[in-house]
């Protein structure tokens, strides 16, 4: 018998504190920066972003979308055989956020890993649990992203600390005998480092270089919308589909114009393309399983649709993934 995966169950989470850009202007104010919530919006179509208290981790948060997803799949914890964590902001240099997130779980010996792919760290996430689901090496993996970018953000640049927010998404990735991954694409470009970074290391009890995000938006945006369509429309052709087949484009939640770009680009109109990005902001590798699992809540996405999710980010990374619900 063919294997295949499917996902059986979404959560997410979101730390309490809501940040809305008139609070953020207020904050930057005191530093004497000014911005506003028109600024944002215009520029990104954010309003408000969502930030963690200090002692909040990766795995904290990580921990909430699990059990919300293991809820609505089904399962316990127990029964978990795969656990995949998506981040850039991981609890510790090691050991994994995974690890630190098993033992929240309560659960122990299933093989437990984080991913590195910034924004596309999910959709790298989910291929690679696919990848093992089919070679029989888990039966139910729980996929999740988790982020705390509040903590690399240089709140003296406001071209940046405006875009970014804290939170969690979660999948329960099953075994199956009926296809629901049905096709990935992923790829990376390391010439484009210096575009999107947080270029620094920790040495001797030091941090060499700046722990705080640095990025340059216009080559970013340029870039982004080319290869989102590349990767969508290669993971197109690997499924033997068309742009007409996608019920739903879920992209990563970086910035409402390029998200709309590649709607365009795939001929989607835009009330097919799922949008959190105003209330959540840029969640890095969170943002596709947190903007999965509201559309699921909310009664947008139903079982048997057809999803294209798709991500980009620092590495430079890119992929998407096609899958059946």
């Amino acid at each position: 018998m063919t294997l295949y995966s499917r996902i059986t169950g979404t959560g997410s989470y979101l730390p309490p504190r809501r940040v809305t850009n008139d609070d953020l202007a207020r904050e930057l104010a005191g530093r004497g920066i000014e911005t506003s919530d028109q600024w944002i919006i215009e520029r990104t179509g954010i309003r408000a972003r969502h930030f963690a208290a200090p002692e909040v981790t990766s795995s904290d948060l990580a921990l909430h979308a699990c059990r919300h997803a293991l809820e609505a799949s089904g399962h316990s914890a127990r029964d978990v055989d795969l656990i995949i964590v998506a981040t850039s902001t991981p609890d510790m240099v090691f050991p994994s956020s995974a690890a630190i997130l098993q033992n929240k779980l309560g659960i122990a010996g299933c093989p437990a890993f984080d991913v590195q792919a910034v924004c596309s760290g999910f959709v790298y996430a989910i291929t690679v649990a696919d990848a093992m689901i089919r070679t029989g090496g888990a039966k139910c993996a729980l996929v999740v992203g988790a982020e705390v970018f509040s903590r690399i953000l240089d709140f003296n640049d406001r071209t940046t600390c405006v875009l970014f927010g804290d939170g969690a998404g979660a999948v329960v990735l099953e075994a199956s005998d009926t296809p629901g991954i049905l096709a990935s694409d992923l790829h990376a470009d390391g010439s484009h480092v210096g575009i999107l970074c947080v270029p620094g290391n920790v040495s001797g009890g030091q941090v060499l270089g700046t722990p705080l995000l640095r990025m340059d938006g216009q080559a970013v945006f340029k870039l982004a919308v080319r290869v989102l369509e590349d990767a969508a429309r290669a993971t197109l052709a690997k499924a033997g589909k068309v742009d007409a087949d996608i019920d739903w484009l879920i992209p990563h939640q970086a910035n409402i114009r390029i998200m709309q770009g590649t709607a365009k680009k795939l001929k989607l109109p835009l009330d097919k393309l799922i949008v959190t990005v105003d209330e959540h902001g840029n969640t890095s590798a969170a943002s596709i399983p947190l903007a999965l699992d509201a559309a699921v809540r909310g009664g947008k996405i139903k079982k048997g649709d057809t999803l294209m999710l798709e991500g980009v980010g620092g590495g430079f990374t890119w992929g998407a993934v096609l899958l059946n619900l």
